[in-house]
């Protein structure tokens, strides 16, 4: 993974971000899919013959650690992942009874849908008794989908668009998803044999749920009158048409195949493990580390109110936050994403303190609408943006951080990383004097 940023000309700047960015490399190092897979594989006897399935944005690398564990015997599979990171084509010693299929994300279309009955027609031919190895990762919900007859890929798209416009949480959009879906909510692992299906899962949800995880593509939700009730406050503010569409779908549901749990789930990594390496890289480098409890979500603007409130005045040198935020677009949205704009947020709040400097990355190498993964922020950065001309209540309001954070040189660009856990937010304090222990992988 090639990590890029740009840095100011203030003393110590281009140290404390190299410390940074090595820091959040540290960290999806540790959650790497085709290395996680492959280590939860490498203990197991190997399959005579198995099947793969394998969806999400990390599936291509947790597909990978699969062939390197298992791989002389498969017999076939399907792998879906999302367009943007084939865009090099299949991988290297990719073996033709693995097919590779691109779906779109965040919003899904006809690829989604065509990927979705693709699985399922896998599912529906496959030998009895064999084996089967399902991988997940977060991203799945949009980028395979069946629809039962009489919804169509309008509402899907619009229900998507809405969602993500709106702010609404990732789990109550897939609170919905799930009610109207033939793979979601653990029907795909039924269409697959549920008692023969090992399902591997790479979290980007709170208390790494699988049942939220790709909108329960790896099993059914446990608790389904608590899954319903978290999509009733959404569904409400839905505009008329699609909350009429909605009611008219639930009536679908009857006739969706019932929901399975697989013979063995394993959670192989999360935001969690990333955390513990970023905390554990900048501790070896002798600096005091605060971990701050709990998931960041709601309104990028509210949390980074907070996050800059606790980078000055926690008293760490290092302080580390996770999860992933929203944010409420405009009609006509710029450039950006929630990481972006949680940085230029915080970054109006730490202007003029030349010692704190502030990294907010997606795990996944994308934010938002954008070709970045996130941004560096420091206490220059709001005047370096208005020596460009540019104010940054105003890419706010436009969610246009993106544009300004280019002007300002602070975005982070890694292209898309093998792994997909969430949000890594770091904050450092104290001008840098010396190198970073390790170079970035």
């Amino acid at each position: 993974m090639s990590l890029v940023a740009a840095a100011d000309d203030s003393p110590g700047a281009d140290l404390r971000r190299r410390r940074l960015l090595s820091w959040f490399a540290r960290g999806c190092e540790a959650v790497d899919g085709q290395r996680r897979v492959r280590a939860a594989l490498g203990s197991r006897p190997v399959p005579q013959r198995w099947h793969l399935v394998a969806i999400g944005k990390a599936a291509v690398p947790m597909a990978q650690g699969a062939l390197d564990a298992w791989g002389d015997t498969l017999a076939g599979g399907i792998a879906i992942a999302p367009a943007t990171g084939l865009h090099h084509g299949r991988p290297a010693h990719w073996p033709d009874s693995l097919v590779l299929l691109a779906g779109a994300h965040p919003v899904p279309d006809e690829r989604s849908l065509a990927a979705g009955e693709a699985v399922l027609h896998f599912a529906a031919r496959l030998p009895p008794a064999e084996p089967v190895l399902l991988l997940v990762s977060g991203g799945a919900s949009a980028l395979v989908e069946a629809l039962p007859a009489g919804l169509s890929l309008d509402f899907l798209q619009r229900l998507n668009q809405w969602a993500l416009a709106s702010g609404v949480p990732i789990g109550d959009l897939n609170a919905l998803r799930r009610r109207v879906s033939r793979v979601k909510d653990g029907r795909l692992v039924a269409a697959l044999g549920a008692p023969r299906v090992t399902a591997l899962v790479l979290s980007d949800v709170p208390d790494d749920d699988p049942a939220l995880v790709g909108s329960g593509i790896a099993c059914r939700a446990t608790a389904p009158p608590a899954d319903a009730a978290a999509a009733g406050e959404p569904a409400a503010r839905l505009p008329d048409d699609l909350r009429q569409a909605l009611r008219a779908a639930q009536s679908l549901e009857a006739t969706l195949p019932a929901g399975a749990v697989p013979a063995e789930l394993v959670l192989v990594g999360g935001l969690e493990e990333a955390l513990l390496a970023v905390q554990r890289a900048a501790t070896a480098e002798g600096l005091r580390v605060s971990r701050i409890p709990g998931r960041c979500s709601g309104e990028a603007v509210s949390i980074a109110s907070r996050i800059a409130h606790e980078l000055m005045f926690t008293g760490a040198d290092v302080v580390l936050w996770g999860g992933e935020t929203t944010v409420t677009l405009p009609q006509h949205p710029g450039t950006g994403g929630r990481n972006q704009h949680l940085a230029l947020a915080a970054a109006r709040l730490l202007a003029g303190h030349e010692d704190a400097v502030l990294l907010a990355a997606g795990t996944d190498g994308i934010d938002g609408n954008s070709v970045d993964a996130g941004a560096i922020v420091d206490g220059g950065t709001i005047a370096r943006g208005r020596a460009a001309g540019l104010d940054a209540g105003e890419a706010l309001a436009h969610a246009d951080a993106g544009t300004f954070l280019e002007a300002t040189g602070d975005l982070l660009h890694t292209g898309p990383t093998p792994t997909n856990v969430g949000d890594l937010l770091i904050g450092l304090r104290g001008r840098a004097d010396a190198e970073p222990a390790g170079d970035a992988p």
